[in-house]
């Protein structure tokens, strides 16, 4: 079994290649292919010249990406495919540009209505029920699909709504507190909790990469924290538990939505139901109606009628943006998922700076940018490690 690599087409000897084949490349290009510890059953039957379209290099040791097309296809069938690729390119752009602005536009009157207002789990209530209410009618008018799903959907779905309550309300509570720039460099150190509660408590193994990826990370959420001028520790504390809970709503979703065939939209769209229901009996508890309505009308007689446009603004723009980053997750890798939250932190920390005048030391600067930087670095290493040496054929 072998690759020939002539001018641009690639041709394979055999017809057909199982499980148990060996192929070795004598390109230069392409390192060695090796199927042996492929589960699943590999067959590839060609009886005509494959042309190569594209290579793709994920880390210069590891992980080729070659995609090919039959010789038999017309170049406008090529060129079809290559304008719809360019097409799906600008598509994700357009996602990860709306993503952005709707979150900046989100804390901005996140923290103008809390800041008027400070009763974050009023405010986090109010978020989930705007984003179930705009979802239900749009079920209920056409506008999107509803999602079929059953009681074992909602079963799987329960313990990630949990985590997804917990890690919303401390992260309220924590910008009601604290700077929204200092609450998302303190957010930006998930991935550490992501690898500490995968260690200890699933028991995953990373090679050293991964742990030296962390230590920015850490070090850099610890400068900013230490030299920030308006520290809280509820504030610290509350992005803090955002970060946990973060973490373990992915493990749960992981877990349990293996294999169900509902779309980012609708997903997100039940979350948000079942997180409703869960949150809403705890934040008439803590906080209640009648500190809810003894602070609406100091707020209205400070703020003005504009507060009511405040609150219904962070609401439709909460689930506005949550709504647009799992459908941008529909669309691309997990890395690039990654990639695109880190850039959507540093869009958010500079633009609250800017609006808000939130004084910055260079040093707290310096230990936000070593945060971020730390985080882009464990999205890269995390990525790769998951992938095998060979060159991976896409046909």
């Amino acid at each position: 079994m072998s690759f020939t690599l002539k001018q641009s087409a690639l041709t394979v000897s055999n017809s057909v290649f199982d499980k148990r084949s060996s192929i070795t490349c004598r390109s230069l290009f392409l390192p060695c292919l090796n199927l042996q510890n492929n589960p699943k059953r590999t067959l590839l039957s060609l009886s005509k010249p494959l042309y190569i379209s594209s290579f793709q290099s994920f880390n210069e040791k590891s992980v080729i990406l070659c995609k090919a097309y039959e010789a038999d296809k017309s170049p406008s069938t090529a060129a079809a495919e290559a304008k719809s690729e360019a097409a799906k390119s600008v598509k994700i752009g357009i996602y990860f540009a709306t993503w952005w602005a709707l979150n900046v536009v989100f804390n901005i009157y996140n923290k103008k209505v809390l800041n008027a207002y400070p009763y974050p789990w009023l405010t986090s209530t109010l978020s989930l029920a705007c984003g179930s209410l705009m979802m239900l009618v749009s079920w209920a008018t056409k506008i999107a699909e509803p999602p079929k799903i059953n009681l074992e959907f909602w079963k799987a779905l329960f313990p990630v709504a949990v985590a997804h309550t917990i890690g919303h309300v401390a992260a309220t509570v924590s910008m009601s507190k604290v700077a929204v720039s200092f609450t998302h460099i303190i957010k930006s150190g998930e991935p550490a909790f992501s690898v500490i509660v995968s260690r200890f408590l699933l028991g995953e193994r990373f090679p050293p990469a991964v742990y030296l990826s962390l230590v920015p990370i850490i070090g850099g959420c610890g400068l900013a924290a230490l030299t920030e001028l308006n520290f809280n520790m509820t504030g610290f504390m509350g992005a803090m538990i955002s970060n946990l809970a973060f973490v373990f709503r992915n493990i749960f979703s992981k877990k349990g939505m293996k294999g169900k065939s509902v779309s980012g939209m609708n997903y997100y769209a039940c979350l948000s139901m079942l997180s409703l229901l869960i949150l809403t009996p705890f934040a008439i508890a803590v906080e209640g109606p009648h500190m809810w309505a003894a602070g609406w009308k100091e707020a209205v007689s400070e703020i003005g009628p504009q507060l009511i446009w405040w609150v219904a603004a962070q609401s439709i723009f909460y689930h506005l943006y949550n709504q647009v980053s799992y459908m941008s997750l529909d669309e691309i890798s997990p890395l690039t998922f990654s990639v695109g939250n880190t850039m959507k932190r540093i869009s958010v920390i500079v633009s609250s700076i800017i609006i808000f005048h939130t004084p910055v030391q260079p040093i707290n600067a310096l230990g936000a940018a070593i945060a971020i930087l730390g985080t882009f670095l464990y999205s890269q290493v995390s990525d790769h490690v998951n992938y095998k040496r060979g060159c991976i054929l896409v046909l």
